[in-house]
C-alpha cells in the first residue's frame, strides 16, 4: 500500500543564471490598495532582491503594462467582469524612484496580463542563459500568476517570492499561492533569496 503522506519540501535553490522578474512594480499599479501584504512592503522587498541581483551581475528585468494612448492596444474580450476600456495616462508606467536607477536593468513592456505574451521576455532570458526566474509583483492573481505559467511551460525553474508578491485581493493571493504556485514553483522570502544569493 502506497504512502500518500505528501514529501517534505526541497531546500530552496538557485540556478548559476538566475533572473529577477519583477511585474507591474509601477506608479499606476503601487497606487492600488493591496493584501495581504502592502505594495509599500512589497517594493521595498523587491528593490532589496533587485540590489542583490545586481550586486552578483545578475540579470534584473522590470516588466511595466500600458497601453498605447488611443486604447488600439488594449485587451479585447466578452468577459463579465470586463478591463479597461481606455488607456491611462502616461505617468500610470511610470517606475517608482525607489527601484534606482534603470542602468543595465531590462524593460520589458507588454499589453497583457502575462510577461512572455507578445513581448520579448523569453528572448532576452535565454541570450543572456537564464535557466531560472525569480519572481515577485502585483498582482498574484494575474500578472505573477500569468507569468509563472508561462514560464513553467517554457520550462525555466521558478521561484516566486511570497511577501514581495501581493494582489488587490488576498483570498485570490491565498488560492494562488496554496494551489497553484506549489504545483509549478519553489516558494520563498525575500531573506531566503538573498541567503541564497550570498
Amino acid at each position: 500500500m502506497s504512502d500518500s503522506t505528501p514529501s517534505p519540501a526541497s531546500p530552496l535553490s538557485l540556478d548559476e543564471r538566475p533572473a529577477l522578474v519583477l511585474i507591474d512594480l509601477q506608479q499606476g499599479i503601487l497606487g492600488l490598495p493591496t493584501a495581504p501584504h502592502p505594495s509599500a512592503s512589497v517594493l521595498k522587498n523587491a528593490t532589496r532582491l533587485a540590489d542583490a541581483f545586481r550586486a552578483k551581475g545578475l540579470p534584473v528585468v522590470r516588466v511595466r503594462v500600458t497601453w498605447s494612448p488611443d486604447g488600439g492596444d488594449l485587451p479585447v474580450s466578452r468577459a463579465a467582469t470586463p478591463g479597461l476600456t481606455q488607456a491611462p495616462p502616461a505617468a500610470f508606467a511610470a517606475f517608482p524612484d525607489e527601484l534606482g536607477p534603470l542602468g543595465d536593468d531590462i524593460v520589458i513592456t507588454k499589453r497583457h496580463w502575462g510577461a512572455f505574451t507578445g513581448t520579448e521576455l523569453d528572448l532576452q532570458l535565454r541570450r543572456r542563459g537564464v535557466t531560472q526566474i525569480v519572481l515577485c509583483g502585483i498582482s498574484t492573481s494575474i500578472g505573477v500568476e500569468s507569468t509563472a505559467r508561462s514560464a513553467f511551460e517554457l520550462s525555466y525553474h521558478l521561484l516566486v517570492v511570497e511577501d514581495a508578491t501581493t494582489d488587490t485581493d488576498a483570498a485570490a493571493h491565498e488560492h494562488t499561492f496554496g494551489k497553484i504556485y506549489p504545483r509549478i514553483a519553489e516558494l520563498g522570502s525575500t531573506d531566503e533569496v538573498l541567503g541564497l544569493l550570498a
